[in-house]
């Protein structure tokens, strides 16, 4: 037995990790253009100037998804690609770059899962001020029904943000992604309500310029924690411990804060006793701003941590193990967060989920034979998709699954030194190699999940 017949396989990528052509046409700069600049802030050195060339490469890049059977690709448009100063003038360029590639999806059977922002923040408006300035969320709105006005008559599908718990944490609280600042909590929890709030703005520019019927979703992240064991103490200590609030050193590394205004309608009371001395000024408008229908909500998730219920009544994390399983990342190996914290997101937020990002990073090389073998990927992928499969026949209404990431990459900070595809990517000449894990993923595709 598998998974639901529309169960939707997918893949996913993100613009500045893949594109290149950073400076071709009129492309606008975003902070990423500019950060990889910057002396010691990207391992080696690497830029995403030319990553995979999937600018010029893109019909290649669709010819090996057809060829490993998959069903949905979720990518991001870059801002300044779209248009080059972040608002006004649309590039003609861009259009065109987007519209083939959207046609090369359609005409090989491939459904376009569309992501508004992944980090790639026009520099003309990080100029004036980003997500600090309070106009920000109107600069998304316009740029949201760009989108809607040129592409909305082919894709379907749209997340607004992904993981703004990153891009606000590691872009502006500790710095180690662009814009690379190091600012107060007074500054980072104003910007996350901007964000919000452009969210907001998105979906209704996305609903109201709309060219056929559009499905709208988001794709926030944080750790999923599981239970220490199947009793009703420990499963209640996880779900606590899923959607608690750190202290404010470490805020922004949690659900409920980012989703609950946009699901449920309301900042987390717990977050809002909490942060109280630091937060802006949130007005019912904001709220009604924020809290827009939506019909979907997407996860990152790639692990958690066990929990136990301790004697105080309080969840207790279980320590790891000594030789616990880590990715290449040093990331735990924890296929438990793939059930658990589907179930619990879906308690708490009762919308269908689909998992927009979970994969690992591995040691891969290309072998004597020509080949790229990774039994470990095989494996990780087997632990977590029997996981998702479990919860899917628990009536856990998750939708699809995108694996992380179809190509190799441009990994942020770690520049080329992580490789997360299930396609190798030789930087030097631009060749691509199926893995051994893109045809067990295709296996899996094509039996929907029934030996997993």
């Amino acid at each position: 037995m598998g998974f639901q017949n529309d169960f939707v396989w997918g893949a996913a990528t993100s613009s500045y990790q893949i594109e290149g052509a950073a400076y071709q046409a009129d492309k606008g700069l975003n902070i990423w253009d500019i950060f990889c600049k910057q002396p010691g802030r990207v391992f080696g050195g690497h830029t995403g100037e030319v990553a995979c060339d999937h600018y010029h490469l893109f019909r290649q890049d669709v010819a090996l998804m057809k060829e490993m059977g998959i069903k949905a690709y979720r990518f991001s448009i870059n801002w300044a690609r779209l248009i080059p100063q972040g608002t006004g003038k649309v590039s003609a360029d861009g259009l065109r770059f987007y519209n083939e590639l959207i046609d090369c999806l359609l005409e090989n059977g491939i459904e376009p899962y569309l992501t508004l922002y992944h980090w790639e923040l026009p520099l003309a408006l990080h100029q004036q001020g980003g997500w600090m300035n309070p106009q920000s969320p109107k600069w998304f709105g316009e740029y949201a029904g760009v989108i809607a006005a040129h592409f909305s008559d082919r894709v379907r599908y749209y997340f607004t943000f992904n993981e703004p718990q990153v891009f606000v944490g590691h872009g502006c609280a500790n710095g180690i992604h662009a814009p690379g600042l190091k600012m107060s909590p007074w500054d980072t929890f104003a910007m996350a309500h901007n964000v919000l709030k452009a969210h907001g703005m998105a979906v209704r520019a996305l609903r109201d310029k709309a060219r056929g019927e559009v499905k709208i979703g988001y794709a926030p992240t944080a750790s999923l924690h599981y239970p220490a064991s199947e009793s009703a103490a420990d499963i209640e200590a996880a779900r606590q411990a899923c959607f608690a609030l750190p202290d404010v050193e470490e805020w922004t590394w949690n659900v409920p804060w980012w989703s609950d205004p946009v699901i449920l309608g309301h900042y987390p009371e717990e977050g809002l006793r909490k942060y109280h001395p630091y937060l802006p000024q949130i007005t019912p408008e904001d709220m009604a701003l924020i809290h827009q229908k939506l019909d979907f909500f997407g996860q990152n998730i790639y692990n958690g941590s066990e929990v136990r219920m301790g004697e105080d009544g309080k969840p207790q994390f279980v320590p790891r193990y000594a030789g616990f399983p880590k990715t290449a990342l040093d990331w735990p190996i924890t296929p438990e967060a793939l059930y658990w914290g589907p179930k619990f997101l879906c308690e708490r937020y009762s919308l269908p989920l689909y998992i927009t990002e979970n994969g690992l990073s591995c040691h891969d090389v290309v072998s004597l034979d020509g080949q790229v073998h990774d039994p470990n990927r095989i494996d990780f992928l087997a632990r977590y998709l029997g996981a998702l499969k479990r919860a899917v026949q628990d009536g856990v209404p998750v939708k699809g699954y995108f694996h992380w990431s179809l190509l190799d990459n441009f990994e942020w900070h770690s520049g080329y030194a992580e490789r997360f595809g299930m396609v190798y990517v030789d930087y030097r000449t631009q060749q691509r190699i199926i893995k051994d894990s893109g045809y067990w993923y295709k296996k899996i595709i094509e039996e929907n999940g029934a030996s997993l």
